[in-house]
């Protein structure tokens, strides 16, 4: 079992930035995906941004050249930074890590709520 913790989000206007840090309590190493996802009230939940054990990473649409994935393996987590924050960003974001030698291999965080105010 992994257990992931999300922090790092809040109440910000637009424009501004947040940093959202996933903590996972053990090494992610060996993690093959961690990415973030989002969902907003009445949407179905989406993928922002996502980086691999290889270090290649791919990001949504709506949020490239604004959101940063990155992973601090000595720290076990992996953070989205995001800049230039728009109202549609406003989501609960979800931190999602994949572990393929681990029974389950697929873990979720609790989710954070970002609120973007216009």
């Amino acid at each position: 079992q992994v257990q992931l913790v999300e922090s790092g989000g809040g109440l910000v206007q637009a424009g501004g930035s947040l940093r959202l840090s996933c903590a996972a309590s053990r090494s992610i190493f060996s993690a093959d995906f961690m990415g973030w996802y989002r969902q907003a009230p009445g949407k179905q939940r989406e993928l922002v941004a996502a980086i691999r054990k290889s270090g290649s990473t791919n990001y949504a649409d709506s949020v490239k050249g604004r959101f940063t994935i990155s992973r601090d393996n000595a720290k076990n987590t992996v953070y989205l930074q995001m800049n230039s924050l728009k109202p549609e960003d406003t989501a609960v974001y979800y931190c999602n890590v994949d572990f393929s030698t681990l029974s389950p291999p697929n873990y979720w965080g609790q989710g954070t709520q970002v609120t973007v105010s216009s």
